[in-house]
Formats: structure tokens, sequence, C-alpha cells
């Protein structure tokens, strides 16, 4: 399935077929912060995850930026910037809640959908998990 604006007017998020046992159960309320970060086990969920749910738009294990949606590894590379600690924290909070937002709702732009909400379909632990991953895998520099 193509990735463009178009296609994705009617896209419905799918749910993919991975299960988030061997993480901390998080509940129905979505947390603020990522809780999983440093987490081995997030990190494999994540990959998983992230290749059933995320991958036909954001690339396959987050590897190229050749995507036609925008390359999460960029995410948060201004708080891999900063050195300051305290920023950093501020920084990644931000990071956190724009995901959170942006992976519940959904991204339309002058009303046109660029990605479907995943709001009642992916459960927090998968999403925090793919965060994990995808942010494994920032290498510094734009392949």
């Amino acid at each position: 399935m193509l990735c463009s604006s178009l296609a994705l007017a009617n896209e419905v998020a799918v749910a993919p077929a991975v299960s988030p046992d061997g993480l901390p159960p998080l509940g129905e309320t979505w947390l603020a912060e990522n809780p999983y970060r440093g987490n081995p086990a997030a990190l494999a969920i994540g990959r998983d995850a992230y290749n059933q749910a995320c991958a036909r738009c954001h690339g396959a294990d987050a590897s190229t930026n050749a995507a036609p949606a925008p390359d999460l590894r960029q995410l948060n590379r201004f708080c891999k910037r900063t050195s300051d600690a305290e920023l950093n924290a501020a920084c990644m909070r931000d990071n956190d809640a724009y995901f959170a937002k942006t992976v519940r709702n959904g991204k339309v732009i002058v009303g046109v959908t660029h990605m479907p909400p995943w709001q009642g379909v992916l459960k927090q632990e998968l999403a925090w998990a793919i965060q994990v991953f995808f942010e494994s895998r920032v290498t510094g520099r734009r392949e």
C-alpha cells in the first residue's frame, strides 16, 4: 500500500500482532513520559511492533529516510545535541508529549490526513516500545 496523503485519507490504523508481555503494564491513561527507555524487552517488542505498524510509511527497521513519512530517528535530534542535563530532560519530556499526541490523534495538516489516529488501536505499551526502538536507531548523522 502506498503512503501518500491520498492513500492515507482513507487509511485505518491496524494494531500490530505483537504482545506487550514482558513490559510493565501501564493501564488505560496515557503517561506523560516514556517509562521504557533503557528496557531491552521494550526495544525488541518495539522493533516488531514498528515493523508491523509503522514501517510501510516510515521505513523498515527505521533505517531509511527515503520513506514518504518523516524519519523518526530525527524526532529527538535537538535533545541529543543538548548537553545540559536539565534542559535535555525537559526536551525529552516535550518529545514524549509530541509523540504521544501524534500517535493517539494522528496527523492532519490542512485537512489532509498524513497519519491515521492510533488511539484505541495501539496500546500505549506498544507505542512507547516503538519509540524506544526508533530512538535506538539514531546514528548521530543523517543517512
